[in-house]
This record gives structure tokens, C-alpha cells and sequence, in this order.
């Protein structure tokens, strides 16, 4: 088949599952499926040929990726029950201090914090973020919005256990330890220079208090504010869930279950906050250790099945769900875990698609001519990977799925281009930040629970993470000298 039929294949696809999930509203698992069919089927791979290579996509990556997200997102909603993270939050407020709290926050959210979802750390966390805002000065909303988007997103796409990082990971074939490390050395520097860098711009008056925020009008027990539920008003998006629950609101039954409620939130909050994030960051320094020990070539057998992702967060799990035993009691611990299963579906769906598209293309011929041309080009090809990534995300809008199809469609070429595959992954997941827009759902939530304009919105969010997608490409950069 010539060459500009296959690239011609390839392109139109990714085109056109662009138009059905931006325009058409096709939900994104169901696009993707089509878009690897379609791309077997043109390609020569055949009627068999193609379902057999989804399959075997679909299987290989879920065998690589799905017990991390099941535990990982069981982890985060038992996290949210306990009411951990407005805790973390206030207690980072008092530990480092307003003008601190920002570096404080986007650490965390880019890191340990990666097991909540987005949708519900914006939700829990907004209230306090708008309560810390005032004391940074007139610029005080711009920076916490653009904090909140830098380390969410950054920690999505390149940080385990991010949900990005964990599909690029899987999608070539490197190890979940060392992308958790090597994805750690980079997120760090980004997040911290990205917010200092947003600081410095808001407070010199690329910032406009009259222009880029609004007024929040909510339903929530105070003015811009969350309710008990974590959720702010009518606006709470109904993907959060995870940080509602369901009362009943009449008769002597209500009263009992809100009584209930109240004393388990009380016992959570007596238990140290320490405690409540143990298993959780014991899973991650396990699973640190065993990276360390692979890239070491060191024989320890106990502490490589303990230091195994799917074995530490299975024991964060259960550490978590012990806890939560003790503080939410057994009704409100089977409750969060069944959210944590209903939230995880999607993912898993969307995980496994992904991976049949990566299939699909590998099996084909598009690996070779991507190999020739990156090979033969005068730029790094770790720019090139960035670039690809880049324009995959305006297109599509999505840093998970933008840096999950960059990293698929570049499998076949992370051999023959003599690059450590952890470099192409991190150049993936950088690029796929480059300009959150208008189709990206944590540009709206930022936009309505920060108190922001639409172009607050685009200076907060969108010049925000692109900003860290610049810085994130020259650490890889760095990195790439050193691997």
C-alpha cells in the first residue's frame, strides 16, 4: 500500500473521531472503537484480522493497567469520604502560609493526590481555594485557579497514578514503577516553576480582577460555597458522585441518618491526617523501591512482589478501607466503594479502547513510515513526539485521550529511535497539555466554582498548563541527557 494511503487512513480517522466526540457529542469510548475498526479495516488488516488485534489491544493493556486504576480510583473515593482532602488543604494553608499554599497545593494535587478525580477535587477543594485566594493579593483568584489546573493536569498526564500516565505507560510498554519516578522528577520542577511563573505574570497585571472574575451565584450554604455534600449548588456536575451521598430529608429516619452521618464525619476527623494518607503513600514508596530495584538489576523477591504497582496499591486499598471502617462504619465504607467501582467503568472502557487502537496501528504500516521520518528529521525527536501530542490535544480536547492516542500511534516507533521509551512518554504526556480549551471539562469547572469569566478562564487554564507543558518539554529535555 503507498505511503500516503496509509498516513491518509490514519489521518482521516483521528479527524473524524475528533468531529464525533466534539461535534457529535459521541462519547469517547465509542469513537475510539470505531476509529481502530475503521483504521484495521482500510489498512488491509481485514474483518478477522482487525477484531483479533482489538482484542489482543484491549487485553494486553487492561492486563497492564486495570487492577492499578480499579485500586488506585477505590483509593480516591474512599479519600473523599473521609473528608481527607478539605483537610489536607486547610492543614497546607496553616503549615506553609497563603503565599506558600499554592506550591503546597499543586505538589500535592500533581502527585500522592492523583487516585481523586479531577471533577471532585475541584468540587471539594474550590471553597477553600476561594477562601485562600483574598490573601494573595488582588491576583489571588487567577493564581489558585491557575494552581488547581497546572497540577491537576500535569499530575493526569505524567504523573502515577494518574489516569494519562498510567495509559501511556501501559501503551509502551514501560514500567509503572519508573514512570512514577522518572514522571516524579519531572512533574515536581514543572508544577513549582509553572506556578511561579503564573504568580509573577497575574501580579504584574496580566491579571484583571474587573475582567477576568465573576460573581458565584450557588445554592450552597454560604455564597459561592460548597454544601454538606461537597457539592456547590445546582451547578455540582453530576460526575462527582463519588463526593455526594444520599440522605433521606423527612421524618425521624432523616434525622437518624443525619446524626450518624455528622458522628462518622466527627470520627474521621479525629483520626490524624497522617493516618488517613498512610496506606496510600506507603503504596507509592513501595512501588518507588521496586522501580529502583529493576533499574538496579538487585535480587529481593519480597520486596519486588511488595514493591509490584498492583500489589502496593492493593495493599493501600485495604489500608484505606480499614481506616475508613473504623471512621465512616461499614454502611458508608460499602457505599464509597461501590461509587469508587461506578466511576471506575469509564475509565477501564476507555483504557482498553485505547490500547485496541494502539494495536491496530502498530499492526499496520504507519510505525515504519513514522520511524523514516522522525528518524530523518533535523529536530530532536522528542519535540516531534511533543508537537504530535500537542496538536492531537487541540484537536481533541482531552489531555487523556490526546496523550493516550500520541503514545499508541508512536508505540511502533519507540524502538527504532534509539530514545529510552520513558523519554517518548514524557514527551507525550507534556505535549497533551498544550491549550486546555473550551472543550476540556475542568476548564468549565474551574471557570464556575473559582468565581472566573470565560477569559479569566483561558488566562488561568489555558495559558496556565500551556505554560507547563513548555516547562514540562524542557525538563524531558533535561532528562533525556541523563537516560
Amino acid at each position: 500500500m503507498p505511503e500516503w494511503t496509509i498516513l491518509a487512513i490514519v489521518a482521516v480517522v483521528i479527524v473524524a473521531v475528533v468531529i464525533m466526540i466534539v461535534r457529535l457529542h459521541v462519547n469517547p469510548v465509542i469513537a475510539l472503537a470505531i476509529g481502530a475498526a475503521a483504521i484495521g479495516l482500510m489498512s488491509g488488516l481485514g474483518a478477522l484480522g482487525t477484531v483479533e488485534t482489538m482484542a489482543t489491544g484491549f487485553g494486553d493493556t487492561m492486563a497492564e493497567a486495570g487492577l492499578l486504576i480499579a485500586w488506585g480510583v477505590l483509593i480516591g473515593s474512599l479519600l473523599n469520604r473521609m473528608g481527607a482532602i478539605t483537610r489536607l488543604v486547610e492543614s497546607l494553608l496553616k503549615l506553609f502560609g497563603p503565599k506558600g499554599v499554592p506550591f503546597a497545593i499543586g505538589v500535592s494535587f500533581a502527585t500522592y493526590l492523583q487516585t481523586i478525580f479531577v471533577d471532585v477535587m475541584i468540587v471539594l477543594a474550590a471553597p477553600l481555594a476561594r477562601r485562600i485566594a483574598p490573601r494573595l493579593g488582588k491576583a489571588g483568584v487567577g493564581i489558585m485557579a491557575a494552581t488547581f489546573a497546572i497540577s491537576l493536569e500535569t499530575g493526569i498526564a505524567l504523573m502515577v497514578p494518574g489516569i494519562g500516565a498510567v495509559m501511556i505507560a501501559a501503551s509502551l510498554g514501560i514500567p509503572i514503577g519508573q514512570m512514577l519516578l522518572w514522571g516524579f522528577v519531572v512533574v515536581v520542577p514543572t508544577v513549582i516553576v509553572s506556578i511561579l511563573i503564573m504568580t509573577i505574570a497575574f501580579r504584574a497585571g496580566f491579571w484583571n480582577p474587573e475582567g477576568d472574575e465573576q460573581e458565584i451565584i450557588q445554592d450552597g450554604d454560604e455564597p459561592g460555597g460548597a454544601d454538606a455534600d461537597g457539592r456547590s449548588g445546582a451547578d455540582a456536575p453530576r460526575s462527582v458522585s463519588g463526593a455526594t451521598r444520599s440522605i433521606p430529608v423527612a421524618g425521624d429516619g432523616a434525622q437518624r441518618s443525619s446524626v450518624a452521618v455528622a458522628e462518622q464525619e466527627d470520627e474521621a476527623r479525629r483520626l490524624p491526617l497522617l493516618v488517613l494518607f498512610a496506606p496510600l503513600l506507603l503504596s507509592l514508596v513501595l512501588i518507588a523501591v521496586g522501580a529502583l530495584l529493576d533499574i538496579a538489576e538487585a535480587e529481593a523477591p519480597a520486596m519486588q512482589f511488595l514493591g509490584s504497582p498492583a500489589i502496593a496499591l492493593l495493599i493501600g486499598v485495604i489500608g484505606t478501607a480499614l481506616i475508613a471502617r473504623r471512621a465512616l462504619g461499614r454502611t458508608e465504607l460499602e457505599r464509597a466503594l461501590v461509587h469508587g467501582f461506578k466511576d471506575a467503568g469509564q475509565i477501564f472502557a476507555l483504557t482498553g479502547v485505547g490500547g485496541a487502537l494502539a494495536a491496530v496501528i502498530a499492526a499496520g504500516e504507519l510505525g515504519d513510515l513514522l520511524t523514516g521520518y522522525l528518524g530523518a528529521s533535523a529536530f530532536a525527536p522528542i519535540v516531534l513526539v511533543w508537537v504530535f501530542a500537542a496538536v492531537l490535544h487541540i484537536a481533541v480536547g482531552s489531555v487523556t485521550l490526546s496523550a493516550m492516542t500520541a503514545a499508541g500511534i508512536l508505540a511502533p516507533v519507540a524502538a527504532s529511535l534509539g530514545l529510552n521509551p520513558i523519554l517518548i512518554g514524557l514527551a507525550a504526556g507534556a505535549g497533551a497539555l498544550f491549550c486546555i480549551h473550551v472543550t476540556s471539562n475542568t476548564f468549565w469547572l474551574l471557570q464556575s466554582f473559582l468565581g472566573q469569566s470565560v477569559r479569566g478562564a483561558l488566562k488561568s487554564v489555558t495559558v496556565g498548563v500551556s505554560v507547563a507543558s513548555i516547562v514540562a518539554l524542557g525538563m524531558v529535555l533535561l532528562l533525556s541527557v541523563v537516560l
